[in-house]
């Protein structure tokens, strides 16, 4: 059976999987639309409001209720109203969609550390600066709760990785000391509810970052493909440990049509593996074998044990000519 046979809704990961920089990724426009199946989109970037993400996946040719939008900063006030029910000041370093998601929430949001902020919730902004960043040391000083959308270090563009969410917290983090409750992804919670807003048996979670989409999904117990459009290339699957290794792994959502037994780690090309020490030895293949088969018949060994290759050692022709094309 396909992929998108065994499973009955896809759970998008944005940022490196659907598109880059705003723009389209190869093929995961139509292959998200001949899959046939609902779609939810899941995103860490805070920056934008559902309604705003909905907008730029039409512009791309992904018809999109806002509904099917699930963002980290939604998630960061649901978390915040939860764990601090009794706080209803709010000091948000964020857009300008973030302040709203957080008035919708039932915060009165303030600007200042000056007015006494009993909560910091902290999203992406590329308009972050020090002085933003200052206000948040300052209330979270005085006594206000920690509270971040998410943990990413980097964002990717078009242009490479930008400085994103995680970054910037740290820098919060190291002026204060106080460490945030986070609401995205690694989290398991935004998979869970985007799962049960569509009301799904079977979700199949999409993403191509491993300390994020994939470990998130893994927490959350559901199937997730790894996709070798943005973050995490060849070499980081070799090293994952155990939480952070998906079900699935192809070079993008172009493999969906195809049979879930060949997208899964396991000898194929022609190839073979076997570890030896610290290293998984690659032989076998042939002139019409790829990079992709190489790197799952490499993960069926390397991923056979807790503790992961330190590298891979190509032994043929064919599997030099695979593995010299990883990243």
């Amino acid at each position: 059976m396909s992929l998108t046979d065994t499973h009955d809704a896809l759970l998008l990961d944005l940022d490196g999987t659907v598109w880059e920089g705003g723009l389209a990724i190869a093929e995961a426009v139509e292959s998200i639309t001949d899959s046939g199946i609902a779609a939810l989109y899941i995103t860490n970037n805070a920056s934008r409001s559902p309604v705003d993400v909905a907008e730029k996946l039409g512009a791309i040719g992904l018809p999109v209720d806002p509904s099917r939008v699930l963002t980290s900063s939604q998630a960061a006030a649901s978390l915040a109203r939860e764990l601090y029910p009794e706080v209803t000041r709010a000091l948000v370093v964020g857009t300008a969609a973030f302040r709203d998601i957080a008035r919708d929430a039932g915060f009165t949001v303030v600007d200042s550390a000056d007015d006494r902020p009993e909560v910091v919730l902290h999203g992406h902004n590329p308009e972050t600066g020090w002085a933003q960043l200052t206000e948040a040391a300052l209330a979270i000083g005085a006594g206000a709760k920690y509270v971040a959308s998410n943990m990413d270090t980097t964002l990717p563009t078009e242009r490479g990785l930008a400085v994103g969410n995680g970054s910037m917290v740290a820098a919060v983090v190291s002026a204060t000391g106080v460490t945030p409750a986070v609401a995205g992804k690694p989290q398991p919670t935004m998979f869970r509810q985007a799962a049960e807003f569509l009301g799904s048996q079977s979700p199949l979670a999409i993403g191509d970052r491993l300390d994020t989409d994939i470990e998130g999904a893994v927490a959350a117990g559901m199937p997730v493909l790894h996709v070798l459009t943005g973050v995490s290339g060849h070499y980081a699957l070799l090293a994952a440990p155990a939480h952070q290794r998906p079900t699935y792994v192809a070079d993008s959502m172009a493999a969906l049509p195809q049979e879930a037994s060949e997208l899964a780690p396991g000898a194929q090309g022609g190839f073979r593996a076997v570890r030896e020490g610290d290293e998984v030895v690659l032989t076998g293949g042939s002139d019409a074998s790829t990079p992709i088969q190489a790197l799952r018949t490499v993960l069926a060994e390397a991923w056979a044990r807790d503790t992961p290759p330190t590298g891979v050692r190509p032994e043929s022709p064919a599997a030099r000519q695979a593995v010299g094309q990883w990243w």
